[in-house]
């Protein structure tokens, strides 16, 4: 009969609790708590691999997906779409001492054939918007950076070709942030978030987020079971499907170190 021998050493019990700091606020991310609050669309089928890249992209950019600076997005079974709020480029342009401002807006053909620039998002009826601006100030530059986008080309739309829905809506919100989006990242090259997209810059549609008071419920809850669990002993002998999957997987294991 086989006898446990209790004295025997346990596997060391794998973390994959990710820490960082954004603008002074402690952040903590793990597989689980991105797959459940912060993955927009089939959140079930994103993969570690995936879920390690996001919370590393956010990690070493100090972004924090809680105020929205971040999304990932995962639509079927393609690849995610790992994007950046607007607001994250401004914050990062407003913080620079050399920042001294910004206009932006749309491009859009009059009723009469006509091309007009105009700051802000407002536009008539009849008229269509066909582009975006945006020009973003420096101190210590004697010239401006100037920016300007096609609608035709960043416009998000379905596999029928139709617009997605918040092009379809709000197309010179959408096209107006790619502009400014892209004016901030080129007047501020070594400041400005790296290797990252806002989700209008790659046809996507910015995700809608739960109620604070509903994450802040979830959130608690999901903190509670995870402290039970932890004090059971077969999460250390076993681990968690989370964990197990991570020690099979070297590029998410190598991810999370």
């Amino acid at each position: 009969m086989a006898v446990n021998n209790s004295l025997a050493p346990k596997a060391k019990k794998t973390s994959n609790i990710v820490e960082y700091e954004s603008n002074g606020t402690k952040i903590s991310l793990s597989p689980e708590t991105v797959r459940n609050y912060l993955v927009s669309g089939n959140k079930e089928a994103v993969t570690i691999n995936e879920l390690a890249v996001f919370i590393n992209l956010c990690r070493f950019n100090g972004l924090n997906p809680w105020l929205k600076e971040a999304y990932c997005i995962k639509y079927g079974n393609e690849p995610a779409t790992m994007v950046v709020g607007k607001e994250a480029f401004q914050k990062r342009a407003e913080a620079h001492p050399a920042y001294d401002g910004s206009v932006s807006g749309i491009i859009v053909s009059t009723e009469s054939g006509e091309i007009e620039y105009r700051t802000g998002t407002f536009k008539l009826p009849s008229e269509t918007v066909i582009g975006g601006f945006a020009e973003v100030f420096r101190k210590d530059r004697s010239h401006s950076c100037r920016v300007e986008v096609s609608m035709d080309e960043y416009a998000g739309r379905k596999k029928d070709g139709s617009l997605n829905g918040q092009w379809s809506k709000k197309p010179a919100t959408m096209i107006r942030k790619v502009a400014l989006v892209q004016a901030l990242r080129e007047s501020f090259p070594h400041n400005i978030i790296s290797g990252m997209y806002t989700a209008e810059e790659v046809g996507q549609e910015e995700p809608v987020e739960m109620p604070v008071e509903q994450l802040q419920q979830e959130l608690a809850d999901q903190q509670s079971s995870n402290n039970m669990q932890e004090s059971q002993e077969h999460i250390q002998e076993n681990g968690s499907s989370e964990q197990q999957t991570t020690q099979q997987n070297p590029a998410a294991a190598a991810l999370f170190s």
